[in-house]
């Protein structure tokens, strides 16, 4: 079920990126770097890390700045994707008012990324600690629109693993699915004719969902079961009821207060949205010196 390269930004996709967000930022001109930097002034600027974390998202804070001097320097002072307690991450070097227009949208990109990295190390740490075999960490399709490409990279380098790229790429069957299908049955057997190279997960909210994908969905190849909101005793009993047949995997909102018990229960992924719709940014500044 895990996603694939597909959905990865090249070069291309993240100047689009790049573009847009600065539009929205910038519109018709930067007035107050406008109005008091003079337009030959150059400086220097470094942008460091001010608490732990893993940095992720160099490559488009680098476009950001890129996009308005195409002659700034660039340097990277620190490391993408390892955990590190802070200190500087990029020196930037090019015409001042570039520096300053672009600032606060490479900002965003980078903090937005690279909390979603460290959000990740967090709760992969977290399972780890938990279980002798610890559960892969997944993300979810809960990521920022326009922003997918990117926060699932962030997921990557924050040690997790992506689960879908989009509706495309793998089936997960819903209970919304196989209700409009007429039962889980059905709708896997649907799923087969219509997909049959694709992986197939279904969801089941309870034991007897559990049984009933397990009949019509343990002879196929790439094949794992959703257990829903299931709290972590109704978890540990699901998995033993499975019994390696086919892969297991929780959701349900957790939390890294609440990931180690989940972890400890012997499933085999996690899924946790919060990766990307609740990571806190991490903590970044930029300080811009001039020069002669």
């Amino acid at each position: 079920m895990t996603g694939s390269a597909s959905g990865a930004l090249d070069r291309s996709g993240i100047d689009r990126l790049v573009a847009c967000a600065l539009a929205e930022d910038v519109g018709d001109g930067d007035v107050t770097t406008e109005a008091t930097v003079a337009a030959d002034a150059r400086a220097r600027a470094v942008i460091s890390q001010k608490a732990p974390g893993v940095i992720y998202g160099l490559d488009v804070a680098e476009a950001t700045f890129r996009a308005l001097d195409p002659g700034v320097a660039l340097i990277r002072l620190g490391p993408e994707g390892e955990w590190r307690d802070g200190g500087e991450v990029l020196a930037i070097e090019g015409r001042a008012r570039a520096l300053l227009t672009a600032e606060r949208t490479a900002l965003n990109f980078l903090q937005r990324l690279s909390g979603v990295a460290t959000l990740t190390a967090r709760s992969v740490r977290a399972a780890a600690l938990a279980a002798a075999r610890p559960p892969v960490i997944l993300d979810t399709r809960k990521t920022t629109p326009g922003l997918r490409a990117l926060e699932k990279a962030a997921v990557r380098a924050g040690g997790g693993t992506n689960h879908r790229v989009g509706l495309y790429d793998a089936i997960l069957i819903k209970e919304n699915h196989a209700a409009l299908a007429g039962g889980i049955g059905i709708a896997v057997a649907r799923a087969r004719d219509r997909a049959p190279g694709l992986a197939v997960e279904v969801e089941c909210r309870d034991l007897r969902e559990v049984d009933e994908a397990l009949a019509v969905g343990a002879d196929i190849v790439r094949f794992r079961i959703l257990l829903d909101n299931m709290a972590p005793d109704r978890l540990r009993e699901a998995v033993a009821r499975v019994g390696g047949r086919v892969e297991t995997e929780a959701s349900g909102g957790f939390t890294l207060e609440t990931l180690g018990e989940v972890a400890a229960t012997g499933v085999d992924f996690v899924s946790v949205g919060a990766l990307t719709h609740s990571a806190p940014a991490l903590d970044l500044s930029l300080l811009l010196h001039p020069l002669p």
